[in-house]
């Protein structure tokens, strides 16, 4: 199994801002995968703090 996470951060906001961003993904997500089987094929959208879609986590077979 394999779990892919792909962000697309503004390049404009400051590093500080990224990082904020990212790591808020980061905390919503590890906390609401419980709800999910994590088998191959799940997955979702991921939006930031303003709900603009800026990536998506699937998990896939591997490798």
């Amino acid at each position: 199994m394999k779990f892919v996470l792909e962000v697309d951060l503004q390049p404009s906001a400051s590093a500080d801002d990224r990082a904020r961003e990212l790591g808020r993904i980061l905390r919503y997500w590890a906390g609401n995968l419980s709800h999910y089987a994590l088998e191959p094929g799940d997955g979702e959208t991921v939006s930031d703090s303003a709900y603009r879609e800026v990536g998506r986590w699937s998990v896939t077979t591997g490798k």
